[in-house]
Parts: C-alpha cells; sequence; structure tokens
C-alpha cells in the first residue's frame, strides 16, 4: 500500500459538511469520510504547530520527544514514520511546511526527519504568501512554485506521485492553509473567494466575540480550495491506477478559536482549539464508517505503519486504529489526554462527554515543559454545552465529576511519562440551577 498524508494547518473540525457545516467548502472530504472511515472524535495532543506535528511524526508525546513549544528541533533519536517506511522499502516525500528543525527557510538534512524527497520550508508563513510559494529542495537550494500555495504545494505533490507510482511511496503533503498569514495577521483565500459572504458562523465564534467577523470568510476560502486540493490528489491517483492501493490520511494539527479564548488562535482546552477533522480511505479503510471512539493525533503514526502491514514499535505512545475498524463494539480510550504550552503549562483531558483543565500558574509558558502542582481551570459539560460557554469548575454540583475526571487526568499523566502531580481543587459554590443526575452512563 501506498500512503499518502494531506495535513492542513489550523483547521477546525466543523469546517467539514459532515460535521454540520452547511456552507459546502468539503465535498471532496465529505466524500471520502462517507466511503473511507470518518474519525469524528479526532484531537491534537497538543494545539500549537511543532508540538503536536513532532507527536504526529514520532507517535510519543511531546515532553517524551522535547518539542513541547515552537521552535525546537525534532531530534534524530526519535525515529519517524519515515525511517520506518524507508526501513520497509517504501521511498519517502516530504512537500510543504515543516516546523521541527532550525531557523524558518531551508531545512539541513539531519533535521529532516528521515524524508527522502525534500520540498519543504521550516516555516512556511514566513518564507511565503498566499501567491508566492518559496520552498527548498534536497540541495537547500530555493525554489519559486507557480500559482496559489495550496495549488502550488498540490502541483509538486502530484508531481511527486507520478514519478513514483511504479514503487511504494509514503508522501506527506504539508499546507500551511487555513493558518494566518503572520506578516500581516491576515486569512488570505484565493482571489476567486475574496469577497466571498459565506452565512454560517459557528455558535461559540458568535458568542464570543473575537476577529471572526473579519476573518472567517478567509478562512473559509482557505478551506474550500484545500478542499479542491484534496480532489485534484485524489484524481491524481485514480487516473494512475493507484486509488486502490493507496491510503489517503487527511488531518490538521489544531483549530482554530479566533482569539475568543486567549489572544490569539490555538493555545487553549477548547474545542475550537483540539478538535480536528479527520478521515482515511483506501486499504482497511475503505468503508470504515464512522468512527465514534476518541482518537489523538498520537494514534496516526502506530495506525499508519500498521495498516501498511509494518510492526509498530513499542515505545509508540499513540494505539492504531485499526481494531476499532475491526472490533467496532471496541469503545476505545475513556478520554483524550492534551499538553498545552506557550500560553500556559496546561493539562486537560477531553472524554465523550466532559472536558477537564487544569494550569501550572507558578510556571513559565516557553520554557517550563511540566509541574508537580496544577490548579483547576475548566469543566465543560459537552452533552448539554457543545460551544463550551459555561465552564462549571465551581459548582458545587459537579465536585464528584472533577474527583472522578482529576485521577482520570493523573493517570493520564503518568502513561505519558510525566510525574502524578497534585491538583488543586478549584472552590465550589452553588451555581443555581445546575444539577447532575449520575446514572450509568454520567461520565
Amino acid at each position: 500500500m501506498n500512503v499518502v498524508v494531506f495535513f492542513t494547518d489550523q483547521q477546525r473540525w466543523d469546517t467539514t459538511g459532515v460535521a454540520g457545516n452547511p456552507c459546502g467548502l468539503t465535498p471532496n472530504f465529505d466524500k471520502m469520510a462517507y466511503e473511507g472511515t470518518h474519525v469524528s472524535e479526532a484531537f491534537t495532543p497538543q494545539p500549537v504547530c511543532c508540538p503536536a506535528r513532532g507527536v504526529l511524526q514520532t507517535g510519543k508525546h511531546a515532553t517524551v520527544i522535547g518539542t513541547y513549544h515552537n521552535g525546537v528541533v525534532l531530534g534524530r533519536k526519535h525515529k519517524t514514520m519515515a525511517d520506518y517506511f524507508n526501513e520497509a522499502g517504501y521511498h519517502t516525500g516530504y512537500i510543504g511546511k515543516w516546523h521541527l528543525g532550525s531557523g524558518r527557510k531551508a531545512v539541513v538534512e539531519e533535521e529532516r526527519g528521515g524524508y527522502q524527497y525534500w520540498l519543504g520550508a521550516n516555516s512556511l508563513e514566513h518564507t511565503s504568501e498566499a501567491y508566492h510559494t518559496v520552498v527548498y529542495d534536497n540541495d537547500n537550494q530555493e525554489v519559486t512554485l507557480p500559482g496559489y500555495r495550496v495549488d502550488a504545494l498540490t502541483d509538486a505533490a502530484i508531481r511527486y506521485i507520478d514519478q513514483h507510482k511504479d514503487h511504494p511511496f509514503f508522501l506527506f503533503i504539508s499546507y500551511l492553509e487555513p493558518h494566518f498569514q503572520n506578516s500581516n495577521d491576515s486569512f488570505p483565500p484565493p482571489d476567486v473567494d475574496y469577497n466571498r459572504a459565506y452565512q454560517y458562523m459557528p455558535p461559540d465564534l458568535g458568542a464570543l466575540g473575537g476577529t471572526a467577523w473579519q476573518h472567517l470568510s478567509g478562512y473559509y476560502g482557505m478551506v474550500k480550495r484545500l478542499d479542491q486540493a484534496l480532489g485534484r490528489v485524489q484524481d491524481a491517483l485514480k487516473s494512475l491506477g493507484l486509488a486502490e492501493d493507496t491510503i489517503v490520511l487527511f488531518t490538521s494539527d489544531h483549530g482554530c478559536h479566533f482569539k475568543t479564548r486567549n489572544k490569539e488562535y490555538k493555545r487553549s482546552c477548547h474545542e475550537s482549539s483540539i478538535h480536528i477533522p479527520m478521515a482515511l480511505t483506501g486499504g482497511p479503510f475503505t468503508s470504515g464508517g464512522r468512527m465514534r471512539q476518541l482518537v489523538s493525533l498520537i494514534d496516526v503514526a502506530p495506525t499508519l505503519l500498521d495498516a501498511c502491514g509494518i510492526e509498530v514499535p513499542e515505545d509508540m505512545q499513540g494505539q492504531s486504529i485499526l481494531p476499532y475498524i475491526h472490533h467496532p463494539e471496541n469503545k476505545g480510550p475513556e478520554a483524550v489526554f492534551v499538553q498545552i504550552s506557550e500560553s500556559q503549562v496546561g493539562r486537560a483531558i477531553r472524554t465523550h462527554r466532559w472536558k477537564y483543565a487544569v494550569e501550572a500558574p507558578d510556571k513559565d509558558p516557553i520554557w517550563d515543559s511540566g509541574s508537580d502542582h496544577y490548579v483547576e481551570t475548566f469543566l465543560y459539560d459537552l452533552e448539554h454545552d457543545p460551544w463550551e460557554q459555561c465552564n462549571l469548575i465551581n459548582s458545587e454540583a459537579h465536585e464528584p465529576v472533577c474527583q472522578v475526571l482529576r485521577e482520570r487526568l493523573k493517570k493520564c499523566m503518568a502513561d505519558a511519562g510525566e510525574e502524578v502531580p497534585v491538583i488543586e481543587a478549584a472552590p465550589k459554590k452553588k451555581m443555581g440551577a445546575h444539577k447532575i443526575f449520575y446514572g450509568e452512563e454520567w461520565l
């Protein structure tokens, strides 16, 4: 089996039609989700670029591999997916944004994670603009690609697929969109969608303000062009007779809350930051249906290795999701674990119903990877408050929920290799009509 990873940057889960967005932005993703496997409950374990990418490449938590904040080089002592696919006889290629090397522009060979073919930039947002895409080749020579940035990278990906069609390949296409353009804090769509007005505003953005009223149309235009690019890659695979022999994974590194939860776009425990789109097709994922188990980006590496018959290394902390497809009655993990840096030293878990988060207020958000002492900050009942408008962390009626989730979070931290901390309970009080009934499924 060949593998193509179609990786976007800062894309919310609810930009897709299958997740309820009514704007018609993602017909190709939606078709992929219906005909393949839709991972509806997919989450990032670290809602910021470099840490999430390190986790994705290695199948290990950011605090284990050291990439717990931006600007950290992924050390070669931690093997990547490319290393394992290389060993299995695949040709491996990387196109687009890397963000796991040093500097902003070219990435030296020893920092490329083992990928054989290279056409990328460490920080694509700093080397390019919407209609000026600058990347670097295997010899670190500057290459300017024509077209809108999404199309430019897609053209390069299709060329790679055509050139390697006669040999098993693992291709990782890493787009910048729908991430903002750093130089001017804008979300530049292709010109054809520049002034298009979309009529749907997610409830959390509408209620909380932020920059969504200014930026959402551009963001949606970027998502739309990404979906068209996905269709082009799928068309190329079909035309070359590779569709049935290629696994395609679509996902993103984290979401976007448009400055509603803090002063920038991610780095929070909220669904808008951590809930991401994910679908797979090809091989065992064809006709896999909608998967409702909780899945993390940390599970991607072991899943792709497993699907291609490559032994999953014991030191990977993620788990293959193939057992959920073969045995859908398998309920999967009770929670996904999230580490938060740069805005805070934070930790969170997300169960099917609850979001529970803590923070270490005396630690440096950049330089401290963790703490032995945290304070409760957020509790959301996602069954009744899916847009996280009512923080229940101070609710007296929900103290039993906090007690259970507190221990669950400690276990997740221990499983991730962290020290088990002291978690200080938030002060509790009566909060009006809030009440919880403790039945069989209350957690």
